[in-house]
């Protein structure tokens, strides 16, 4: 997953490697920002990130951008050449390109966030490329393979989303 932030005109762009779902009313995700990562300093100031789902023709872009930090490299989101985009009426960042887009507030839980370097997010809005996701579900099965999502596994290693199946 990319998770951007912004805050007094200050963004980055971070891969994360743990982001799961948490809850469905109102749908809430879970991503694990470690304490030197400059993107979770703009989440803590700002109260709000996105969370993107990267493609396979950004699997470059997703190892540059997790191995990579702003912190030494002020340069990094122009040298990994993310583009990023605006949506009206949000202050946030959304990078191009991604299969699918999560606006997200920052559910404040200081200890967790202290002890296990875990935030919490209320989903406030979300989008999807409709090459992949339409009525309702995915649609990487006939999409173009390009538009799978990457999942980082370690060590640089990604998996592309797998093949549809279907339970009884």
């Amino acid at each position: 997953m990319l998770v951007s932030a912004r805050h007094d005109g200050v963004e980055n762009v971070m891969t994360a490697a743990w982001c799961c779902g948490l809850d469905f009313e109102p749908p809430k995700l879970t991503a694990v920002i470690d304490k030197s990562a400059h993107t979770r300093s703009l989440i803590e100031r700002s109260g709000q990130f996105v969370v993107q789902l990267p493609t396979v023709e950004q699997l470059d872009l997703a190892q540059a951008l997790g191995t990579q930090s702003m912190h030494d490299a002020p340069d990094k989101l122009i040298n990994a050449g993310v583009r990023l985009f605006e949506v009206p009426g949000s202050p946030l960042p959304f990078v191009e390109g991604c299969s699918a887009w999560l606006k997200c507030q920052l559910v404040p839980e200081p200890h967790i966030q202290d002890a296990y370097d875990l935030f919490v997010g209320e989903v406030s809005a979300a989008w999807a490329d409709d090459r992949v996701f339409r009525d309702g579900r995915w649609h990487f099965e006939t999409a173009d393979p390009k538009w799978r999502t990457i999942h980082h596994v370690a060590g640089g290693h990604y998996y592309a989303i797998g093949e549809a199946m279907s339970a009884g």
